[in-house]
């Protein structure tokens, strides 16, 4: 539960995919079937030996596009246009986070390892794109994405904020060391989402019961979670 550690916080620091929308909405099993197809089509290859670099990548460079880039060259607009051509309607509007959300006391972002177009069709759909000061993206970050320390700290300067007045909320348990070394309040969102069976160890979203020194609250209800502070701060 929630207790008086938010009474400090006035910046609230969201990710996008599997975070503000549970994963087991399966919404994220279309983007990653795309980033198949994506390599499938661009570097001509047949679908296992695409999914094989596609998690190889995942798991070297923490995302599939930044591998893309180092090791082939891919202009990441390209990639990002394909991969997020996807139908949004496994996301239902979701009026109680909204109503959560907009009660939570300073600024409110996105912080994403996707793009800003990306964010905002899906925060849209969701109802809640208007309550954020902002989305931090993929390419705000130079390509390079969370968990590097890198893409933290041009997010922090751009926001100018100060980690230890703010709280971090992840489905990836990898994504919240930094924010939790630099004295952020760090919130896992948890889900059981079956089709991230095969993704590389220990880059997948977390699943309830799972526990680490890093993250100081966990939940696999969001809209209940941030309503449960709402009241305490």
């Amino acid at each position: 539960m929630p207790s008086s550690s938010f009474g400090h916080v006035d910046t609230w620091i969201f990710d996008l995919d599997n975070t503000l929308y549970p994963a087991d909405c399966n919404l994220f099993r279309e983007i990653d079937e795309r980033m198949t197809l994506f390599i499938e089509k661009t570097l001509d290859m047949d679908a296992v030996s695409a999914r094989t670099m596609q998690k190889q990548f995942y798991a070297d460079y923490g995302t599939t596009l930044s591998g893309l880039m180092h090791e082939h060259g891919i202009a990441p607009q390209d990639f990002m246009s394909f991969v997020h051509d996807i139908d949004l309607s496994p996301v239902d509007r979701n009026e109680a986070l909204a109503s959560a959300i907009a009660a939570l006391p300073g600024k409110r972002y996105i912080f994403t390892n996707g793009s800003v177009k990306h964010a905002e069709n899906v925060a849209g759909k969701i109802g809640i794109l208007e309550l954020f000061d902002d989305v931090f993206d993929i390419e705000k970050a130079g390509f390079v994405p969370k968990p590097h320390q890198g893409a933290y700290d041009l997010c922090w300067q751009a926001w100018n904020i100060d980690p230890k007045r703010a709280a971090m909320f992840e489905d990836m348990p990898q994504n919240l060391e930094v924010p939790h070394a630099a004295g952020m309040e760090t919130v896992l969102v948890q889900s059981q989402a079956e089709w991230c069976e095969d993704e590389p160890e220990g880059k997948r979203p977390s699943r309830p019961g799972e526990r680490f020194d890093h993250v100081n609250h966990v939940t696999s209800d969001l809209t209940q979670f941030l309503s449960l502070i709402t009241r305490r701060v």
